[in-house]
This record gives structure tokens, C-alpha cells and sequence, in this order.
């Protein structure tokens, strides 16, 4: 799993043991989730929707006839801050991503 957040979020994904890769812009996450695309070496990359609310576009070229990585957005620390159930929306991100809901 990799994740593409912003530079203060990244870090702390990094100290929970996630491969994190900071973007300061919506043009270097997509530069990064194109890197991470073409390399392969993820089956998960969630990618802060406050940069690139739709991450599936932005590399819909790249990801033609390719399963993997699996794209999921994610709530940046402002998003995710504000939404008083935090461990619903995450819930709720993942069922519409992978198709069925998981216990977290």
C-alpha cells in the first residue's frame, strides 16, 4: 500500500509505517500516482482527495487493462477532521472502492 497526501499527512502515515509520498500540488500527486502506476509495485494507493478528488481519472490512460493498484480516495486531515464519524467515512470509502464493507 502506498499513500499520496500532503506533506504533513504524509509524514505521519511514514511514522505509522506506510509508504508515503508527499505532494504539495494537484499536479505533483498526479506526476506521483503516475509514477506509482506505471511502476507496479502496488496493489493499494490512496490518494488524498483534497489534491485529486478523483484519482481514477487522472491516470485513466495508464490504468487501461490493469487491475491493480486500486485507487482509493482519501480524506485529507481537514476533510477527515471535520466529518464527526471519522471511522464511518473511512468505511464508507473503502465499500465503495472494493465493493464490500470491512470492519475496521
Amino acid at each position: 500500500m502506498a499513500v499520496i497526501a500532503d506533506p504533513e499527512a504524509a509524514q505521519g502515515f511514514r511514522l505509522a509505517g506506510l509508504e508515503a509520498y508527499p505532494a504539495a500540488s494537484p499536479e505533483e500527486a498526479r506526476a506521483r500516482l503516475e509514477e506509482l502506476v506505471q511502476a507496479g509495485r502496488y496493489a493499494l494507493v490512496a490518494v488524498d482527495q483534497g489534491l485529486l478528488p478523483e484519482p481514477e481519472k487522472a491516470v485513466e490512460r495508464l490504468m487501461r487493462g490493469k487491475d491493480l493498484p486500486v485507487l482509493l480516495p482519501i480524506a485529507g486531515l481537514k476533510e477527515a477532521f471535520q466529518n464527526p464519524d471519522v471511522e464511518g467515512y473511512m468505511r464508507e470509502l473503502v465499500r465503495r472502492t472494493i465493493g464490500f464493507d470491512i470492519k475496521l
